[in-house]
């Protein structure tokens, strides 16, 4: 049986780690990261989202400051406030929940964002960076920067000579984990619906990443055996023996076959979800870090 990758652990232990040097941060050169998240509308998911950032930044000793606006807001008074934002000292990461309302041009909203205060990593500046290599100075997606924690833990922090696949060609995951696997001397490649032979390109993967969106679409005979399998799918499917109308929280990987034959693997829930919000937290203190003139912390 595989070792069980336990997100829940290692994130708290990021967290503890942000507590500390925030507080140092603070004493020390009076600077205490703000954290702004800014929500358009009522959808419950995003409020639910909003809600565990602003108690996880407050945890962290971060001023934590929420702007929820109405779903009719016009773009232009969105931009004004990303504007504000921007020009706040006291504010050193900026969040705008995603989906935003119809009306909005969310990229446009993003690329509004200062890429110094750009904790999501989505700024073209922090992709370029990312792309280029330039990880010092880059904020990364914090999902995939939380799943390569994870990685790390089992196999360390130079991965060469180790085949990586990574299933899933999304912005927000696929290609910015494709970059960090390479930065760690990787041989990656990135497949996706139009792969040919998909099940026999996983199983050449020393480092399995699922990031597609399929509810257990990796299976055991996918795997190649002894891998380090990390799952960052998070669907819902019905679970009708919890009772009628009930569901239950799957991953990309059939978890119950492929953990039969990793060598590690993350569960879902439990696995890559508590990381992610655990990176948006270190984001934003390297944020802070560097406005005090301080040595970027490392996790």
């Amino acid at each position: 049986m595989a070792e069980l990758i336990d997100g829940k652990v290692v994130a708290e232990s990021v967290v503890e780690k942000v507590k500390q040097l925030t507080a140092e941060l603070t004493s020390r050169h009076g600077v205490t990261p703000g954290l702004a998240v800014v929500i358009v509308g009522e959808d419950p998911a995003s409020q639910v989202y909003v809600s565990s950032k602003g108690k996880k930044a407050k945890e962290c000793g971060f001023n934590s400051f929420q702007h929820t606006l109405d779903a009719s807001t016009s773009e232009e008074t969105l931009l004004k406030l990303i504007g504000d934002l921007n020009a706040d000292s006291s504010v050193h990461g900026i969040l705008v929940q995603l989906p935003l309302p119809d009306h909005i041009d969310a990229g446009k909203i993003i690329q509004a964002i200062a890429p110094e205060k750009d904790v999501d990593g989505f700024h073209f500046i922090n992709v370029g960076k990312l792309g280029t290599g330039e990880l010092d100075t880059a904020f990364v997606p914090c999902t995939p920067a939380g799943s390569m924690l994870l990685i790390e833990r089992v196999r360390g922090k130079d991965l060469s000579g180790l085949n990586a696949v990574v299933v899933g060609r999304s912005n927000i995951v696929g290609k910015p984990m494709a970059n960090l696997l390479l930065a760690a001397n990787c041989t990656v490649t990135i497949a996706h619906s139009r792969t040919k032979d998909l099940p026999g390109l996983c199983r050449t993967a020393d480092i399995l990443v699922a990031a597609v969106g399929r509810p257990e679409m990796i299976k055991c005979d996918w795997v190649k055996p002894g891998a380090t399998v990390i799952d960052v799918g998070i669907n819902r499917i019905p679970a009708p023996e919890k009772g009628e109308g009930k569901s239950r929280l799957v991953g990309d990987v059939d978890f119950a076959g492929a953990e039969k034959a990793a060598g590690a693997i993350t569960p879902v829930p439990g696995g890559v979800g508590p990381m992610t919000i655990a990176l948006l937290m270190a984001n934003t203190l390297v944020s802070a870090s560097r406005a005090a003139g301080v040595e970027r912390p490392s996790f």
